[in-house]
């Protein structure tokens, strides 16, 4: 059985991840592939699309066309949900397992798992949790192969938008406590956290205290 693993953002943060993932599958007897390009999919039996940017066109190729999304599908569906519920004060995000389809997070659904928050963890804890929970619903799912079945999603949709640099600026007139959250979902490189006074743009980058700048 061919198993491809797609991350079509080489410099997504989920690649190490994705390594780690990929040789697990290997030691466990899996044939497996790590791309991230579209068009080096192979035809093959299951494909994992993770943190991928773009739509998946050929959905031919795999039996399985595997996507993870932090929302209990199909509330939640678009971008970031795990960033948008941790904004919302949730502390208890749940994780889907989906078949991949024309219509965006609309797939057989295969499985769930929660991700459980302290409030305590920054971005690169979080990416953790959420790879954590990803390695557990595919191992789950392969487990369960070639009998695996899935639901159709029930309920009231609901949709996030894509997150942009502009999201992470904080309101000077309110608390740290008060912007917590957004704090802990900003990213220190990409999209970190600013404020502006008097027409001046100030950037803050936030590290837990055993944590030390790296420049």
């Amino acid at each position: 059985m061919l198993i491809q693993i797609l991350v079509d953002n080489p410099k997504s943060w989920i690649v190490p991840y994705s390594q780690k993932l990929k040789t697990e599958l290997e030691n466990k007897g899996f044939l497996c592939k790590l791309i991230h390009q579209h068009n080096d999919i192979e035809k093959g039996d299951i494909l994992i699309l993770l943190s991928c940017e773009k739509i998946l066109e050929n959905l031919t190729l795999n039996k399985y066309n595997l996507v993870v999304h932090e929302s209990e599908l199909p509330k939640g569906k678009g971008w970031s949900p795990l960033t948008w519920q941790i904004l919302e004060g949730k502390n208890k995000i749940p994780v889907t397992l989906f078949q991949a389809n024309e219509k965006v997070d609309s797939g057989v659904i295969y499985g769930h798992v929660i991700i459980e928050l302290d409030g305590t963890e920054l971005v690169d804890d979080l990416r953790e949790k959420q790879a954590n929970a990803t390695r557990e619903l595919l191992l789950n799912f392969l487990a369960a192969y070639p009998t695996v079945k899935g639901k159709e999603p029930e309920g009231e949709e609901s949709f996030y938008l894509r997150r942009k640099p502009e999201h992470s600026q904080l309101d000077i007139n309110k608390t740290i406590a008060e912007q917590f959250n957004l704090l802990r979902v900003c990213d220190n490189e990409r999209y970190p956290a600013f404020f502006l006074i008097k027409g001046v743009k100030y950037t803050l980058k936030i590290f837990k205290e055993d944590e030390t700048l790296s420049n």
